[in-house]
């Protein structure tokens, strides 16, 4: 069975739409994001989406680990001091690691560090923008963080788009802060900003990656930053996610991936600093992250090697 499965599912590693020039990957696929097969593919997804013990048990698992790299990534980089007008508003910022600190003098600080966090974010929460949003397992969550005000979640897939809006009418509390669109992120005007922009599990259902990116860019608040997790191309994210996630443990629909499309982390990488956008955009982290069945989703060290998330940063 294992070997059958091999010869049914054996790597083809291409180059993918990172490569083209710029000036083509503005002109394709400008009329939707995503391929008739691949909407079909979740289309069929819709009626189990919110099942956790479903097809998709493994993206509720990851949610939580999304979740966590999301409000990592904001509150360190969210810059406590920069409206203070003098000295003793300002809140410490300890140029070692607190933990040489007593304990109670290292709680301290962290309470009046998040009380100053709460008061930013008070002042003007952040207004998301979820691109993929599926059935609403990431925007759900997002539209219950204290410090975002609006999630905006956008779907080319009509039948899980409506799963994820029958689903939040069970939480009355959503009704005013998120909204689901069926829009693909290009028909979104380009005076609309957001805080916040999500593109976790997305890129590798997508012709043209670059063009789905440069989109988004087009769309975020000076000092926002976009999330984004995809597959790196190589021998392991084939054996884990389509050899063993897909034929041997189905814990993922078969189908759901496929190699040709993933994305190295090296790729993002060399198309920012290439394109446009480098002077303006900064990669402020990325690292990997592998499914564990005993233990969930963990994060790793190495962001070239499977699964990887990354957060980008406009600075100007």
């Amino acid at each position: 069975m294992i070997k059958q499965a091999l010869q049914r599912t054996r790597p083809v590693i291409l180059c993918r739409a990172f490569s083209i020039s710029c000036s083509l990957r503005h002109e394709v696929n400008k009329a939707t994001s995503a391929s008739k097969d691949e909407v079909t593919h979740f289309n069929a997804l819709a009626s189990s989406w919110w099942d956790v013990d479903g097809p998709q048990r493994i993206l509720h698992k990851m949610n939580l680990l999304r979740m966590d790299y999301i409000n990592e990534v904001i509150k360190n980089n969210v810059k406590l001091n920069a409206d203070t007008t003098s000295a003793d508003e300002e809140v410490y910022i300890a140029p070692y690691n607190l933990d040489l600190l007593p304990k109670s003098i290292k709680d301290r600080i962290l309470e009046e560090q998040d009380e100053k966090r709460a008061e930013i974010f008070a002042e003007k929460p952040l207004k998301v923008l979820d691109v993929g949003c599926g059935g609403g397992i990431l925007s759900e969550s997002l539209a219950r963080l204290n410090y975002v005000d609006s999630v905006k979640g956008i779907d080319l897939s009509a039948d899980v788009l409506e799963a994820a809006k029958v689903h939040m009418k069970k939480d009355p509390d959503l009704t005013d802060v998120l909204l689901y669109e069926y829009q693909a992120v290009e028909e979104l005007p380009k005076g609309e900003r957001f805080d916040i922009i999500t593109v976790f599990e997305m890129l590798e259902h997508v012709s043209y990656p670059a063009q789905i990116l440069s989109e988004v860019f087009d769309r975020l608040e000076t000092g926002g930053f976009v999330f984004l997790s995809t597959i790196n191309r190589d021998f392991v994210s084939w054996f884990t996610t389509i050899f063993m996630g897909e034929h041997v443990l189905g814990i993922v629909p078969v189908g759901t991936h496929s190699v040709k499309k993933y994305i190295n982390e090296s790729e993002i990488r060399q198309w920012l600093h290439s394109s446009e956008y480098k002077k303006n955009f900064k990669i402020v982290d990325s690292r990997g992250c592998v499914y564990l069945p005993a233990c969930g989703w963990k994060f790793t060290s190495n962001a070239e090697m499977g699964n990887y998330f990354m957060a980008i940063q406009k600075i100007g």
